[in-house]
């Protein structure tokens, strides 16, 4: 029973999870730092996505850096 509770609402409980995360991370760093970890997560998602869809890794470097890996 536990265990069909948590499929139904997995979305509810990864964001309610990664939301008290990021509060402790803005309470204990401040809210710039935290944003900049935000960003990097972000970014690692991104690079990782593309990556699991098997696209060239300079290619997307390319598409964020453009000029920088030519």
């Amino acid at each position: 029973m536990k265990w069909e509770i948590m499929r139904e609402h997995k979305g509810k409980l990864l964001g309610g999870l990664a939301g008290f995360l990021f509060g402790l991370i803005y309470l204990f760093a401040g809210f710039w730092d935290t944003l900049v970890f935000v960003v990097f997560v972000g970014t690692g998602c991104y690079i990782g996505r593309k990556l699991d869809h098997k696209e060239d890794l300079t290619e997307i470097l390319d598409r964020i850096l453009p000029g920088k890996f030519k």
